[in-house]
């Protein structure tokens, strides 16, 4: 249970009975950030309509490099929260969470292309405190994925660091979006 209670629905305002219904519609569940952020209505739309256009945005790297580099943010900062919703991301995207198990060993391990150790590696260094970044990482960056991929990439990896530290800081952990059997939210691109 979070640290700041939920808005219930009954609670809610008018506006934020809509955006929990978006929610549901999108999610199959109204995620537990946006019900916490509700008591602060101005905050939880402000930071909607910038997810929203960040996800319009980020079309520069390939899905697999950014959801892993955010993924990798996610579990070095113990967010359950956003593990479980980057995992059924990734999901929804067709790639194989089951190789989600193996990060710890990305620099090594079969699993992972050199453009996804790259990612990781640079979400890593961003993450780690002090950030650990160098001039020749993101040389190699830009070679690979050019300079918009390096500002995309830097700024999901930044992103991510600030969601699951809210998270985190709220007492907001997994809703069980990949628990159970299948993930509980239903696939909006109709893959299974």
């Amino acid at each position: 249970m979070s640290r700041i209670p939920m808005v219930s629905t009954k609670d809610a305002s008018l506006a934020t009975k809509f955006v929990y219904h978006a929610g549901r519609k999108r999610y199959g569940a109204v995620p537990e950030p946006f019900a916490v952020a509700a008591h602060h209505p101005a905050l939880m739309r402000a930071n909607l309509v910038h997810e929203l256009m960040v996800e319009k945005a980020s079309k520069v790297l390939p899905v697999n490099v950014r959801e892993l580099a955010v993924y990798r943010v996610a579990q070095r900062l113990g967010c359950s929260w956003c593990v479980d919703f980057g995992a059924m991301l990734q999901k929804h995207e067709g790639l194989d969470i089951e190789r989600l198990g193996n990060i710890d060993d990305y620099a090594t391990s079969p699993h992972f292309s050199e453009q996804e150790r790259m990612a990781l590696a640079y979400a890593d260094a961003m993450t780690g405190t002090p950030v650990s970044v160098t001039d020749e990482q993101v040389a190699e960056l830009e070679r690979e994925f050019g300079r918009a991929g390096v500002i995309e990439l830097t700024y999901q990896v930044a992103l991510e660091n600030g969601r699951a530290r809210l998270n985190s800081a709220l007492g907001i952990t997994d809703q069980g979006f990949t628990s159970g059997e299948a993930c509980r939210v239903p696939n909006p691109s109709g893959r299974e």
